[in-house]
């Protein structure tokens, strides 16, 4: 349908800290013509060069930017800061981490303006609160990442309509991620 990245997320790693569905990764990166940004469970070093060699593109760190800093550095080392990108999940604009289950006590903002300053360029920004509501993004907050760091912020959760879509795109971030409003049909 025209779409040229597929974000994954392995729900099954981001709780258990060990990512369990690459093999699936790895058949989507060699059956489509995609680019494939995955995350979930990403904190170990060996993880993240074993998804880099089957061929993803972009690496998303999460609950390991706030847990364990300096496996951010050693990625950036290992892969470059433009195959990685920061996932912040956050509510409230505090960063949620371990699958979205605990509260990390640290700014969603303050998190992505260091990572940039580690290298990273590219952030996913969800809004916890809104993931799977189709009620809209938290376009303000997104905007806000957008304005206060520079990098190429990826808005996420909330999206149920396509102007939720130009209401990110005029917010100036580099893309959005659409889920559930796929998966019900509201918009190809």
């Amino acid at each position: 349908q025209g779409a040229t990245w597929i974000h994954v997320v392995d729900l099954d790693g981001a709780r258990t800290g060990v990512p369990e569905n690459i093999a699936i990764v790895e058949r989507i990166v060699r059956e489509t013509s995609l680019s494939v940004e995955i995350g979930g469970g990403i904190r170990t070093l060996e993880t993240l060069e074993r998804l880099a060699n089957i061929g993803a593109a972009h690496m998303v760190l999460g609950t390991a930017l706030v847990n364990d800093p300096e496996l951010a550095h050693a990625a950036i080392a290992a892969v470059g800061g433009e195959r990685l990108t920061a996932g912040i999940d956050a509510k409230g604009g505090e960063v949620a981490v371990s699958g979205w289950i605990e509260g990390s006590g640290v700014a969603a903002c303050d998190l992505a303006r260091e990572m940039g300053k580690a290298g990273f360029k590219h952030i996913v920004y969800t809004d916890i609160a809104r993931d799977g509501m189709q009620t809209g993004p938290n376009v303000e907050a997104t905007a806000e990442l957008v304005r206060r760091t520079g990098l190429h912020v990826i808005g996420s959760g909330g999206v149920g309509k396509i102007q939720d879509l130009y209401d990110l795109r005029d917010a100036g971030c580099a893309g959005a991620i659409v889920g559930k409003a796929l998966y019900n049909g509201n918009f190809t």
